[in-house]
């Protein structure tokens, strides 16, 4: 075990600052609350907040150096998970095969007298740490694999512990992380074990104790996020909720499965829940740490549900969080991972047609640090200043976008996007912007076609790397150009309202891509069509925060909407 000085909190039992909730896995200990800080450990690690499950497994390490479960803990805790494979742990490899070794074989070493499930997990675990000296990449994805047979064992013995049955799990969707599923076929991936981690998921999920342990709800969000029936496991996410209440990225979760079923107003209530447990971690625990690239993900996450909202404030609220509570060393230390929070800025203001304040805003100080954020505020400042008929300044803005855009390197990302990706679709759509000033417009909608391409190819996340759907300009601008039924197939494409994109591209009961359809049909004489979405388009209207009469603010004449609004509310399409 190192020698981590612990913090304060870790005390005694009652001096710990966080809620972890109820829920815990009985183990073989001489002292009660070495039994405590594992389940603290057990929680944090199923919540994938690892340096605090490594702290606390520790902390029983210290009240029990017998415990084999508090080691065989420590071993897993520090080792690769869904989200940081053995890829992402290259650069601290060599301590953590060290520690990992170290802290299994002391596990194996102590399992006499253990439970059988003990003895099993601890035996299995050995698999995924054969060695305290570095190997090539490749040789731990054979450990990975070796450990997963383990497992698949252990979970032959023991199939109806729930704990066996999300570690099975877990082991089975490591092999494969984050490509379970293909998107475009909406089948798992050649190569992949989805259906058995599946299934494995679902049987224990039966249990009533099920909707209870965190581990297992939390894998199963995952597992189903980008399947084509996400929808599915909404009954686990609700379980998942509350029920660890300072873990923010618990917290966080269901909300990959509100976006996909249009719930926006769920997404910010988990997600403003999230950001708060995450602060009162930061307060706790420090600004620096693997930890706050989490924290900024819940920020992140917060923001895009409240711009498919039409929420303004919470949007423009959170990014001044995000932007105050990440650190300028922790930036400089990892800016490829976390540049790219500081420049969602321009999303925001972007998606709320904020034009004069993009114009005013400065430009960083640094754009060799913030080589993102530079780009795309040229990106947002040449929007702004079409939108506004500056075509002159437009330009400009575009030449000074693409100088900045050569300067991202290919290692900066948007995880799992590369940012070079990202920002040429900027450049698609502010070409069609320029174009569309320009009464090009046969180019313009060329340029933004191209736009929706190359925002449809970016890969799988929550929040999406293009944080305001293409489409919503493109239809917006097809439609102010009285391409109606064009427009309409672009909005009841984002919505999700025809199988012509994939599950993971579509955005249901969005209050912009919903007031533009909902225009579409209502100038199409659609009316019934029209019955159906207004009730919808109600209550999305209701939640937003500002005026919506269309589903980019790059729409300058907004007359049209409006009387399409009016013919509506005074004839045929009443409720």
């Amino acid at each position: 075990m190192a020698n981590t000085a612990l913090p304060s909190d870790f005390h005694t039992v009652k001096d710990y600052a966080f809620d972890t909730g109820a829920y815990g896995m009985k183990i073989t200990t001489s002292h009660p609350d070495a039994q405590v800080w594992f389940n603290r450990g057990l929680v944090w690690t199923y919540a994938f907040t690892h340096a605090e499950a490594t702290l606390c497994f520790q902390r029983a390490i210290k009240l029990d150096e017998s415990c084999a479960m508090a080691h065989w803990g420590l071993a897993l805790a520090l080792g690769p998970n869904y989200n940081q494979p053995w890829e992402a742990l290259r650069k601290d490899l060599p301590d953590i095969v060290r520690r990992t070794y170290e802290a299994s074989r002391r596990a194996l070493a102590l399992t006499t007298d253990r439970s059988p499930v003990e003895k099993a997990l601890i035996t299995a675990l050995q698999s995924r740490y054969q060695s305290d000296e570095p190997a090539p990449i490749e040789q731990y994805h054979k450990q990975n694999q070796a450990y997963c047979d383990a497992m698949g064992a252990v979970y032959q013995r023991f199939g109806d512990d729930l704990d066996v049955a999300t570690l099975y799990a877990d082991a089975l969707m490591i092999l494969t992380p984050w490509k379970l599923w293909n998107l475009v076929t909406g089948k798992p991936n050649p190569g992949t074990r989805t259906l058995e981690a599946k299934a494995v998921l679902e049987k224990a999920l039966a249990h009533d104790a099920a909707k209870r342990h965190p581990g297992l709800l939390h894998h199963y969000i995952h597992l189903m996020e980008m399947s084509p029936t996400p929808e599915l496991a909404l009954i686990q996410a609700d379980h998942l909720r509350t029920l660890v209440p300072d873990s923010g990225h618990l917290c966080h979760m269901p909300s990959h499965l509100d976006f996909l079923v249009g719930d926006y107003r769920a997404a910010i209530s988990s997600n403003t829940q999230a950001t708060i447990a995450d602060e009162k971690f930061m307060h706790h625990r420090g600004t620096k740490g693997f930890y706050t690239l989490y924290r900024m993900h819940d920020y992140h996450t917060l923001i895009y549900a409240a711009m498919f909202a039409g929420r303004k404030g919470i949007a423009m609220d959170t990014v001044n969080r995000m932007e105050s509570t990440l650190p300028l060393e922790m930036l400089k230390a990892m800016p490829d991972y976390c540049e790219v929070f500081m420049s969602v800025r321009s999303h925001v203001m972007v998606r709320f047609g904020m034009w004069t304040e993009i114009i005013d805003y400065p430009l960083p100080e640094d754009p060799e640090l913030f080589c993102v954020t530079t780009a795309l505020a040229h990106y947002a400042k040449g929007v702004a200043y079409a939108a506004t008929g500056d075509v002159p300044n437009a330009m400009k803005q575009k030449e000074l976008y693409e100088e900045a855009a050569k300067r991202i390197p290919d290692s900066r990302l948007d995880f799992p996007n590369k940012c070079i990706d990202i920002v040429g679709i900027a450049s698609a759509m502010l070409d069609g912007e320029i174009e569309y000033r320009r009464r090009n417009y046969a180019e313009a909608f060329d340029h933004l076609r191209r736009a929706v391409q190359l925002d449809d190819e970016l890969g799988y996340s929550e929040p999406w790397s293009w944080m305001q759907p293409a489409r919503h300009a493109y239809a917006a601008l097809l439609l102010e150009q009285n391409h109606v039924e064009e427009s309409a197939a672009v909005y009841r494409a984002d919505l999700g309202l025809d199988e012509s994109v994939i599950r993971a591209r579509r955005h249901p009961n969005n209050v912009w891509a919903l007031q533009g359809y909902h225009e579409c049909l209502v100038r199409l004489g659609r009316d019934a069509e029209a019955n159906i979405i207004r009730p919808q388009l109600t209550v999305a209207l209701a939640l937003a925060d500002v005026p919506i009469q269309s589903s980019c603010f790059c729409r300058t004449d907004n007359e049209q909407a409006a009387d399409a609004e009016k013919s509506c509310s005074n004839n045929k399409c009443k409720m």
